[in-house]
């Protein structure tokens, strides 16, 4: 008897538990959106529609559960074998779990009380800007037109040396700015001649400017912090900005007057940072790239050599619509290599740049090497055309490749000095580099 009222009482509790608690938005998906997605899935950002509240988000939510599956969102595209980035924007796999379950429980909003705070978004800008220079006037896109790429030149009008902790670029007309580079020219030789192209209107640069890259504005990228590793970018007094534009016709002109917001360190910082183009090493540019029909598998190099020790900092590796993969490699004085960052899955549309966890230190002579692959082709479903032979051009159904380097150097390093001549982009190297010892990584 007793056996059977135990038997009852467990069966009795049994049935009394509660069932699992299904996820809601309010409780448990908003909080996973407001770290991993609203800083572009917000209205006028990058994303295609709003993640900032449960009624933005529900239709989309068959498509939000696809995409986090398959990984295709966050975008991220690191092999995770090779460097720890602070900006790695995975989801955690439980994160996953969460609105994957949430979807099949059919979406449910919860309740309000379970929402968090929202986060206060500043309309417009990502950083705080002290100082916001624009083009000098308008620029008008035709509604039907190649439009090359155009360069103005905005004077800074900064009388001190100014450190800049931070800085972003916003379009005038989002819709037809495919996107935009700013850099920034010391005053020298230049300065009269500089003076007078400041009109306005695009100009043919001077041969030879001493032009120093800052920001940009460009699939995927967001805006740039340089405080993070106590550093800041100088840029001199008197200096001159240039707005590289590459604008797209979209069937509807369009008047274009873009801006850079930077925000101002509010001391000086301990390390200077450096931003280093490197290009090619003369086997893919412009007079030598030819990327045949068809071919799947096209191979790109590029090699810049350090003549002073540098921290490295970030890598954002270049490619347009047939980028295929790229992988940084360090080779060390002493003939050892080491990867610092493999993309075995380039993607155009997002070019986040690749932030260190802890920045590298490399001595005197390294020289970081660049490999990568074109894929012209009709497997490749971003190529405009698989028939043609592919040459090097601004467009982006022409092709580049190259990538950003970002560096700390003590505060007063000539940046002029950082790079051996032989390396600089689209100066051919004078042999070809040595095959790679061994890699570091793979050895541990």
């Amino acid at each position: 008897m007793r056996l059977g009222l135990l038997v009852l009482g467990s069966a009795v509790a049994l049935s009394a538990a509660p069932a699992a608690t299904q996820p809601t938005f309010n409780k448990d998906v908003l909080p996973v959106v407001q770290k991993n997605c609203q800083a572009c899935h917000r209205p006028g950002e990058a994303a295609p529609f709003s993640l900032l509240t449960y009624d933005s988000a529900r239709p989309w939510a068959k498509a939000i559960k696809t995409a986090v599956l398959s990984r295709k969102m966050p975008p991220w595209f690191a092999d995770p074998k090779y460097g720890h980035f602070v900006n790695d924007a995975r989801l955690k796999d439980a994160d996953v779990q969460t609105i994957v379950a949430w979807v099949d429980a059919g979406a449910p909003e919860g309740e309000a009380k379970d929402k968090p705070a929202p986060i206060e978004w500043r309309e417009g800008w990502n950083v705080k800007p002290d100082v916001v220079i624009s083009l000098l006037k308008p620029y008008t896109v035709p509604d039907k037109a190649v439009v090359p790429w155009l360069d103005f030149v905005v004077p800074t009008h900064f009388t001190k040396d100014t450190w800049v902790a931070a800085a972003e670029v916003r379009a005038g007309a989002r819709s037809v700015v495919h996107h935009s580079t700013v850099s920034f020219v010391p005053p020298g030789p230049n300065n009269k001649e500089l003076d007078a192209l400041a009109t306005g209107e695009p100009v043919k640069l001077p041969r030879g400017l001493n032009a120093e890259s800052l920001v940009g504005l460009g699939p995927g990228a967001p805006a740039k912090r340089f405080d993070a590793y106590d550093a800041a970018v100088l840029i001199p007094a008197g200096s001159y900005l240039i707005f590289n534009m590459h604008y797209t016709s979209n069937g509807k002109e369009a008047a274009d007057q873009t801006r850079v917001g930077l925000e101002l360190a509010t001391y000086e910082p301990k390390n200077q940072l450096i931003q280093v183009l490197a290009g090619d090493d003369g086997s893919t540019n412009a007079g030598n790239l030819k990327i045949l029909p068809g071919d799947a598998s096209a191979p790109g190099h590029g090699s810049v050599t350090f003549a002073k020790p540098v921290v490295l900092a970030s890598l954002n590796p270049h490619m347009h619509l047939r980028g295929k993969d790229f992988v940084y490699r360090a080779v060390y004085p002493t003939g050892e290599t080491e990867i610092l960052l493999n993309v075995p899955r380039f993607d155009y549309a997002w070019q986040p740049g690749y932030r260190f966890e802890k920045p590298l230190e490399l001595p005197a002579g390294t020289r970081l090497e660049m490999d990568g692959h074109w894929d012209n082709s009709a497997n490749n479903p971003n190529n405009p055309d698989a028939t043609v032979t592919v040459k090097w051009g601004q467009q982006i159904w022409e092709e580049m490749f190259g990538g950003g380097i970002t560096v700390l150097v003590p505060r007063g390093t000539d940046p002029r000095g950082l790079v051996k001549k032989e390396n600089l982009r689209g100066v051919r190297a004078a042999a070809a580099p040595a095959a790679p010892a061994a890699d570091l990584r793979n050895e541990q």
